[in-house]
């Protein structure tokens, strides 16, 4: 067969097989004519160097197994030699990944560090600064009641224990005596991980770490004007809020309800996104652990700390 048939049945490019032709991996005859004539046993060779290749073993690495095709072999493995091609492939394979293992923790550091740093350094002129998520741009879409909450005044907490930031579990049902603040949120930024995309353009999604520092800013206030005690909660792992904890100094507790059952107990709203379904913005007044007033919707979520301490203010126990 003509070179062009042997490369659409091994399926490679006619330049391949002149290339493993040079290594000396195919040796067609020559025809009077002075063209080359391949045979099936060709097309074999052929696929079998493109699929080793698919594994990682360059061509002229395949040389071992082609070999014991040659010698009469049915598989091209069947020979030591190609046993050594493997060992030999494989340690060259976890060599490379050891090392690309060890390039990519130096780019996390670095992007760590660098995301961190840049939060609190000023851009130059002319720079794009560094997102800041502790503030909020302008022209925000509000998002609008749908009434997805109306129904949780008078609900009692239900049974769930939920891990916090600081290692313990918190069960819901049994928050003690006295107010609890719950504020619950869908998703706080982080320097080194990008938001969704178009999170800006969704209702009342950009804000957490707004929110979370107005709470975190009145948390003296909030205790002393009534609340007992106050939580944030999010689907977002304990090592994700755990990060925000520290960033932000955060002097409660944050909950993390990664499967939302919460959510599915209390049929609390959420939206999705990216793949991603998420708590819309609440927050839970709870008293003696039944729900005594809910705040929803939310906007704008920096300033809502002052609206939760007014509440509490305008209503002393």
């Amino acid at each position: 067969m003509r070179i062009g048939e042997l490369a659409r049945r091994a399926g490679v490019t006619t330049k391949a097989v002149r290339y493993y032709e040079s290594l000396g991996l195919l040796a067609p005859v020559r025809l009077t004519n002075g063209y080359r004539d391949y045979d099936e046993h060709d097309v074999r060779l052929t696929q079998e160097i493109r699929a080793l290749g698919r594994l990682g073993i360059p061509a002229e690495g395949t040389r071992p197994f082609l070999d014991c095709l040659t010698l009469g072999h049915r598989h091209v493995d069947d020979c030591p030699a190609a046993l050594a091609g493997y060992r030999d492939a494989i340690t060259d394979l976890t060599q490379r990944i050891d090392g690309l293992v060890a390039r990519r923790a130096v780019l996390v550091a670095r992007l760590h560090e660098a995301a961190h740093r840049g939060r609190l350094s000023p851009a130059t002129e002319g720079e794009e600064p560094m997102t800041n998520y502790t503030s909020l741009p302008a022209g925000l879409p509000a998002p609008e009641d749908d009434g997805a909450a109306e129904h949780l005044p008078g609900m009692r907490m239900p049974h769930l224990e939920l891990p916090a930031t600081d290692g313990a579990t918190v069960n819901l049902a049994a928050l003690g005596t006295g107010r609890t603040v719950l504020y619950i949120y869908p998703l706080t930024g982080r320097p080194d991980t990008d938001l969704p995309e178009g999170w800006d353009s969704i209702p009342g999604a950009r804000g957490c770490t707004a929110e979370t520092c107005g709470f975190r800013d009145h948390h003296g206030n909030l205790l002393a004007a009534g609340a007992a005690r106050v939580y944030g909660l999010s689907s977002q792992d304990t090592d994700y809020q755990r990060e925000l904890t520290e960033r932000l100094h955060l002097p409660f507790q944050m909950l993390s309800d990664v499967a939302r059952s919460l959510a599915r107990t209390l049929e609390l709203p959420t939206f999705t996104t990216r793949g991603l379904t998420l708590y819309k913005r609440l927050t839970l007044i709870i008293k003696d652990n039944v729900i005594e007033h809910v705040f929803y919707p939310i906007f704008p979520p920096d300033k809502h700390a002052d609206q939760v301490l007014a509440w509490l203010s305008d209503n002393p126990l």
